[in-house]
């Protein structure tokens, strides 16, 4: 690969990765490329390494970490890339070999997240997945004696190379377990108060729809286009950490749609795990749309989809109905739309950017939970005012309101369990004629 000439503003890096045999590297490295320009890092040079699997210890074969040993220095590069993640030895070793900084993958996007959490839970996610990560990995201060205890032959880690190393090392573990268990239970907390959000929001029975997709596939501009929301869309990974929801209305009805974090393939245990906080969002949705970019190559769309569906799967959503939007379509021709529509019949296709296809989006939204709600003719009297407002804290579509002398005409949309709740007050539609006619 051409060494390229790297941006002054940036960290200079220098990737390597292990890859099984006729794996094409230009693509396969493409996102790690672009997870380290979300970290402000400018990849300048590249090795690889095809070999069946990593080396245990060194990662790389022997002699394929002299050439890097070599073509590290060469480059000028401040930190090398890892596409894996690395076990704490193998870690180490490179560390040792090229006495620079060693960051791989899973460290990478834990770093893209902790730049990106804005919320409290979020930073308190980011922050319990770092600790996870970073647990097995603590040597701190204490390596040179490590280093130092290697170097004494059959004696090992000899006199005056043992107790004060090994007790900080566990001081500090206990510390950060400690720290992990005090984060775990703030992060219940929260979870107990958007449980009771979310609740309130089931009450409402306003059907909720989740978007799901790889990131920057435009998930966030889409949730703008739907709801006339302001969530942030820069053109960067991970730009939504945390969950978003806004509401839209179409016919009278309202609508709930949540924004959730981006999904990459091969994400990370730590951050699946660290993040079903956010993403239960998900599995509390009555439907999830799976947005998939119209300008990505097929390949990369199977990709893109098996990687959404694969953590879909791992969270326990996969249960759940789910549609496909195809958005960015402004971005490709024709013959490519066709394609799509071929690869993906019952889609919808949009431009979330230039709002094409968005209002047919909501009528298919709508279309799809029209039988939640069941048409209903009500006559509240004004002694029980009360139940008037009851209905429209129920977020029941009013779709005609008329104030009689002795109560109120309503002609609505109430949700199907409710029904019994306002069965003394349901009327036939010709029942309230004459009143109507009178006045």
């Amino acid at each position: 690969m051409t060494r390229r000439q790297p941006d002054p503003a940036l960290e200079r890096g220098f990737i390597v990765a292990v890859l099984a045999q006729g794996i094409d590297s230009e693509s396969e490295l493409a996102e790690l490329r672009e997870l380290a320009r979300t970290a402000l890092v400018e990849p300048i040079d590249e090795l690889v390494q095809h070999r069946p699997r990593p080396e245990t210890r060194t990662y790389l074969g022997k002699g394929k970490l002299e050439e890097l040993k070599r073509s590290y220095k060469e480059s000028g590069a401040e930190v090398l890339l890892v596409d894996d993640e690395l076990e704490p030895a193998q870690q180490r070793s490179l560390e040792n070999a090229l006495q620079a900084r060693v960051v791989d993958r899973t460290q990478l996007i834990l770093d893209i997240f902790a730049q990106h959490a804005r919320s409290a839970e979020g930073k308190l996610q980011v922050e319990v997945a770092q600790l996870e990560y970073n647990l097995p990995r603590m040597r701190g201060m204490w390596q040179h004696l490590e280093r130092l205890g290697g170097g004494m032959g059959s004696l090992g880690a000899g006199v005056g190379t043992r107790g004060p190393g090994e007790s900080q090392l566990e001081t500090d573990r206990r510390i950060a377990r400690r720290r992990i268990t005090l984060l775990r239970r703030r992060l219940k907390d929260l979870s107990k108060q958007r449980e009771v959000r979310r609740k309130e929001r089931q009450r409402t029975e306003s059907p909720t729809v989740a978007l799901a997709g790889y990131t920057n596939v435009g998930k966030s501009t889409l949730l703008n286009a739907l709801t006339d929301a302001d969530v942030s869309v820069n053109n960067r990974l991970f730009e939504t950490l945390d969950p978003t929801t806004r509401s839209f209305e179409h016919d009278g009805r309202r609508y709930l749609v949540t924004d959730t974090v981006g999904f990459i393939r091969r994400l990370p245990t730590e951050l699946v795990q660290g993040f079903a906080a956010t993403l239960e969002e998900t599995l509390v949705a009555d439907l999830v749309l799976l947005v998939v970019d119209a300008s990505a190559p097929d390949e990369r769309l199977d990709e893109q989809e098996a990687a959404v569906r694969s953590v879909l799967h791992d969270i326990g959503a996969d249960d759940i109905p789910l549609e496909v939007v195809v958005n960015k379509i402004d971005t490709v021709d024709a013959l490519r739309r066709r394609r799509l529509a071929n690869r993906f019949p019952e889609a919808i296709q949009i431009s979330a950017l230039k709002g094409k296809g968005v209002e047919g989006l909501r009528a298919r939204l709508a279309e799809r939970f029209a039988d939640r709600f069941e048409a209903v003719h009500l006559f509240l009297p004004y002694e029980d005012g009360g139940k008037l407002a009851e209905l429209y804290a129920l977020g029941a579509p009013i779709e005609e309101r008329e104030d009689q002398a002795d109560g109120v005409y309503v002609r609505a949309r109430l949700p199907r369990r409710e029904l019994r709740r306002f069965a003394r007050y349901l009327v036939a539609e010709a029942r309230s004629e004459p009143a109507r006619r009178a006045r």
